[in-house]
């Protein structure tokens, strides 16, 4: 199957000279993508990169890498770029440390949403103490072992964080197991688990219909502010 992403990045340097551009959210400020997409991968960097990872990215991101560019410019704060530092690939920025390289090739356990938090007993609260000493004690004890539990390694196997959305929001491409292919939110930050991300009709996205869909809404939002812009 082809993927096609030649329009990208002259449908990007389209909106990069639009004005109100830099108003599209993730677009501006120390932490935005601007616009631009960093250099592409080469086929041989590529392939270092999986060897080194030891599974084979998806395709639709595989042609992205190797076409549009290595991160930069996407949905929210933009793409997490691939680097090679001393000699290593790895994906950089807010959240990107959150893909264990070594455990990538292990399948992703779950098709459905899922909460590690749900069923935990609710936080303490000072009425129900004696003392600030017991209920700080207390508090301790149901925080590390809430973290035990939401935060646990397994959970996230097989996942490739991909961009952050603020508040410790990501979203992420599954790479091995059911789901491969698929883009996920991991808001465990809040205590909601994981999660597939849908379109309005409830079906699940693909790197590129993700991508594309981010795409095409700033294209609209562009054209909402201003109509004869396109």
């Amino acid at each position: 199957m082809t993927h096609d992403w030649s329009d990208v990045p002259d449908r990007l340097a389209r909106i990069a000279e639009t004005p109100g551009a830099n108003e599209v959210f993730g677009a501006s400020g120390p932490a935005g993508h601007g616009w631009r997409a960093e250099p592409s991968l080469t086929t041989a960097e590529l392939s270092e990169l999986e060897d080194q990872v030891g599974v084979a990215l998806p395709e639709e991101y595989r042609a992205f890498l190797l076409t549009v560019g290595r991160g930069g410019a996407g949905p929210a704060y933009g793409l997490f770029p691939a680097r090679r530092v001393e000699g290593r690939w790895r994906w950089e920025g807010d959240g990107a440390e959150l893909t264990v390289l070594d455990t990538l090739a292990q399948p992703f356990p779950y098709i459905a949403a899922f909460n590690p938090a749900a069923g935990l007993p609710a936080a303490p609260v000072p009425a129900d103490f004696d003392s600030v000493a017991a209920f700080n004690a207390a508090e301790d004890a149901h925080w590390e072992k809430h973290d035990e539990i939401v935060y646990r390694p397994a959970h996230s196997v097989g996942l490739l964080y991909l961009c952050h959305l603020g508040c410790a929001q990501r979203e992420a491409l599954v790479v091995s197991g059911k789901s491969r292919g698929r883009m996920w939110a991991d808001s465990t930050a809040e205590d909601c688990g994981f999660e597939p991300l849908v379109d309005d009709a409830g079906t699940e996205l693909g790197f590129t219909q993700w991508y594309r869909r981010w795409l095409d809404r700033s294209e609209a939002e562009l054209t909402d502010r201003a109509p004869h812009a396109w």
